[in-house]
């Protein structure tokens, strides 16, 4: 989880990022990075025992995005420029999720707030950090 001064700092970085994006790319934030504002993407890894959930982001055309956990759910912002990446993650609802989904979970929004860079091939898109996640852009 991110501390109260740690997550304040985390959207101030997303902010300056994403004004200074803004003075260099006047046009709509998808127009020219390829990044999927305006769509959702699903986790590409197989369910976990006993859950036919797998984790989702659907990120609006702002960079506002819906979290769909294993088990817990909650909101963030993504922020981009060129192929440099923020996230920030708002609180997460506890769902009262069993320990291992709960422990997972919460590793994953730290994968996400690590995450620095990104690419897209074709209908995938790779967030890398010290952990690579690759989400399916949810086509249909």
């Amino acid at each position: 989880m991110i501390s109260g001064s740690g997550f304040w700092t985390r959207v101030a970085a997303a902010l300056a990022l994403a004004l200074a994006s803004a003075a260099f790319n006047p046009g709509p934030a998808r127009a020219n990075d390829g990044f999927p504002f305006g769509l959702e993407m699903t986790l590409d890894v197989a369910r976990q025992p006993g859950s036919k959930r797998i984790p989702s982001l659907e990120i609006g055309d702002a960079g506002e995005v819906v979290l769909e956990l294993w088990c817990k759910g909650g909101k963030g912002q993504f922020s981009v420029a060129g192929n440099t990446v923020i996230f920030v993650a708002g609180p997460l609802q506890d769902r009262a999720c069993p320990p291992a989904r709960a422990q997972a979970d919460d590793e994953l929004v730290a994968a996400l707030s690590e995450a620095a860079t990104w690419k897209r091939q074709g209908d995938f898109v790779s967030l890398v950090g010290p952990r690579t996640l690759r989400f399916r852009i949810n086509t249909n």
